[in-house]
């Protein structure tokens, strides 16, 4: 099976890189989900969760927020202001974060808060 390789990279660090069969993320034009033999492609991201799928069978899922996506030539390249793998986000402090967004208004934060939630929950 083809495979295309991964680089997801947040502004402080690598986050993840490997060999993936389908990435979908979220855009400021919709959810795509990038495959080998994708046209080139490039996009704004949104917050949402980034879902990789590998030929093995396994999933790793990351919330992302905000940055660009770039595909061409089989190489896909996620490079966020913000990303978190599933088992490396807080929970509790997620959900704390969720609250004060809620009571403040901040419909960003808000925004922000629920995708972290939604991979910390259902990415595990």
């Amino acid at each position: 099976m083809a495979e295309l390789h991964v680089e997801l990279v947040a502004a402080d660090r690598k986050v993840w890189s490997g060999e993936a069969t389908i990435v979908v993320a979220r855009t400021t034009d919709g959810d795509v989900g990038l495959q080998p033999g994708h046209t080139p492609l490039l996009g704004v991201l949104e917050s949402g969760p980034v879902t990789i799928r590998q030929a093995d069978g396994n999933t790793v899922v990351a919330a992302v927020h905000g940055g660009f996506v770039s595909f061409e030539n089989n190489r896909l390249a996620v490079l966020a202001e913000i990303a978190e793998l599933a088992d490396e986000i807080d929970v509790a402090r997620a959900e704390r974060a969720f609250e004060r967004a809620g009571h403040d208004k901040d419909v960003a934060a808000e925004r922000r808060a629920d995708t972290r939630l939604r991979v910390a929950t259902h990415g595990r």
